[in-house]
C-alpha cells in the first residue's frame, strides 16, 4: 500500500470513529445529565504504534485513550466489556474491549467520565492530546546527584 492510500485508511479510520461515537451522542445520549455540552465528538493524535493505532476520543460524555486494528493487525480476542492490560512506554493500562458494527473491535481506557472538568472543548483536546503524548514516552531516570550515588541514595 502506498503512503498516500494508508493515509487515508487511517483518516478513514477516524472519521468512522467519530461518525459512530456522534450517532451513540444522537441516538443513546441525548438530553442525559451526563454531558458537558461544551464538547463534541472528535477522534485526535491517531498514529501507529506496535501494529495497532493508538489515539484519543472526546466526547460530550467522557475522553478515552482508544486503540484501532492496525493495518495489518486485528486487535486480540477479546469480548466487549473485558478488560485488558497493554503495555506502553509509560507504563501498564487496562483497555476494556468494545465492538462496533462499523468499526469492529476496539479498546478504550477512560481517562474522563463524565467530562464535566472542561469548560471548553479547546480545553478537552489539550488534555486528551497530553495523555496521549504522556502515554507513549518513557519516563526520563531520576538524575542522581555524585553524593547520592557513593552513598546509595
Amino acid at each position: 500500500m502506498s503512503a498516500a492510500a494508508d493515509s487515508l485508511e487511517r483518516a478513514a479510520d477516524e472519521r468512522a470513529l467519530e461518525q459512530s461515537f456522534e450517532r451513540v451522542h444522537t441516538e443513546r445520549m441525548a438530553g442525559l445529565p451526563m454531558l458537558n455540552e461544551q464538547l463534541r465528538v472528535e477522534a485526535l493524535g491517531f498514529r501507529d504504534w506496535q501494529g495497532v493505532r493508538v489515539g484519543a476520543l472526546v466526547t460530550p460524555w467522557s475522553i478515552n485513550l482508544i486503540i484501532l486494528r492496525g493495518p495489518d493487525l486485528a486487535l486480540p480476542t477479546a469480548r466487549p466489556g473485558e478488560s485488558r492490560t497493554w503495555a506502553f512506554p509509560s507504563g501498564e493500562y487496562d483497555f476494556v474491549a468494545a465492538e462496533d458494527p462499523t468499526l469492529g473491535s476496539y479498546a478504550q481506557c477512560s481517562l474522563f467520565s463524565p467530562a464535566f472538568e472542561f469548560e471548553s472543548h479547546d480545553d478537552a483536546v489539550a488534555a486528551a492530546r497530553a495523555a496521549l503524548d504522556e502515554l507513549l514516552t518513557a519516563p526520563q531516570p531520576a538524575r542522581m546527584s555524585r553524593r547520592g550515588l557513593l552513598l546509595g541514595g
